[in-house]
């Protein structure tokens, strides 16, 4: 008599039930031992792929990432952006993280990758925040007024004494409804801005949010020891920040490779001869460990041109996964 081997089980995590298992404050400590293990060696990524179709309306981007380790672990996030989502009250992310074993292949995990790409990119900006920004930084600033803006104010707020924030974006409207809902989850003021400039007046933390292909803030609008955290495109051809502001500051990565072929930010600065490569100060990881100097002076401004990796999915779908089982959390299918 020939017998097959039981199915494995699969855990499906919905979009609340992440949110639910990985709370900022969490996240903000496992980012930071994610661009760690990164710089350390322990992490893998190729970079991403990204597909474009010309007729489509939105994109794909496969994310795949590896863990060494006797707790090897693959992740791959695939993740569509669908610019126009928003005016369906959608997210323009859309897609799943898996989590497969390092040592047999079979998946364990499906997660929503919106969830976990909400919390972890707001996460990481946190991590450099804590560590480049003044630590006084109380005056923040954000240009666009999504689902990013709202994940910053809470995780910026969590390593910084926030006094207040005030954000812009192109439709008035957006930044009053952010403010409105946002009002009793936080302890200071959300003024909405008319203008990007003056939402920058005299902040020491900004956050750059937005789908934009041109540069959203100016050099002259950027105040002596301000902390930028640019954080809203991953191509080539687009850029939040202007090249004059890249010359001035001292750029931080979340990984150098991916800088050198995915940020517009950096890339266009490049062509108009204002910064090169060695430009990029360190990667993230490399100051937490104490390899390179973050911020050197007061007045000094410091960037982080965040690009979003896939290891940081696969460390977040790790932990998910341990604690769901834990807890006793999601759905659990036969695969």
């Amino acid at each position: 008599m020939t017998t097959t081997p039981e199915s494995r089980r699969l855990l499906v995590l919905t979009s609340s039930e992440i949110k639910l298992l990985l709370p900022m404050t969490e996240c903000i400590e496992i980012m930071t031992e994610t661009l760690k293990d990164l710089s350390r060696g322990d992490l893998m990524q190729p970079l991403r792929m990204v597909v474009r179709p010309p007729q489509a309306l939105g994109l794909m981007a496969m994310m795949p990432a590896y863990r060494r380790g006797p707790e090897s672990m693959f992740g791959l996030k695939a993740m569509c952006f669908f610019h126009g989502n928003p005016a369906f009250g959608k997210d323009a992310h859309q897609g799943c993280v898996l989590l497969s074993s390092g040592d047999t292949g079979e998946p364990l995990a499906i997660m929503n990758a919106s969830a976990i790409t909400e919390i972890r990119t707001a996460a990481v900006s946190a991590v450099a925040t804590r560590l480049l920004s003044q630590e006084n930084a109380s005056e923040l600033a954000i240009v666009g007024s999504g689902i990013q803006a709202r994940a910053h104010l809470v995780a910026l707020s969590a390593v910084r004494r926030i006094k207040r924030a005030r954000v812009f974006s192109p439709n008035h409207e957006h930044p009053k409804q952010l403010a409105e809902e946002m009002r009793t989850q936080l302890d200071f003021p959300i003024e909405p801005a008319v203008t990007a400039e003056l939402a920058l007046k005299d902040a020491d933390l900004i956050v750059t949010a937005t789908s934009a292909r041109q540069p959203v803030i100016e050099r002259q609008w950027v105040s002596p020891g301000a902390h930028i955290n640019a954080i809203g495109t991953y191509s080539p051809q687009a850029r939040e920040i202007d090249g004059a502001t890249m010359a001035a500051a001292r750029i931080f990565v979340d990984r150098r490779e991916s800088t050198l072929n995915e940020s517009g930010d950096y890339l266009l600065a490049v062509e108009e001869g204002l910064i090169t490569a060695e430009s990029l100060q360190a990667e993230i990881g490399e100051v937490l460990l104490g390899e390179k100097p973050g911020r050197t002076s007061e007045d000094e401004i410091t960037l982080f041109k965040s690009l979003g990796l896939a290891v940081e999915d696969l460390a977040c779908a790790e932990y998910l996964f341990a604690k769901a089982k834990t807890e006793n959390v999601g759905t659990w299918i036969q695969f």
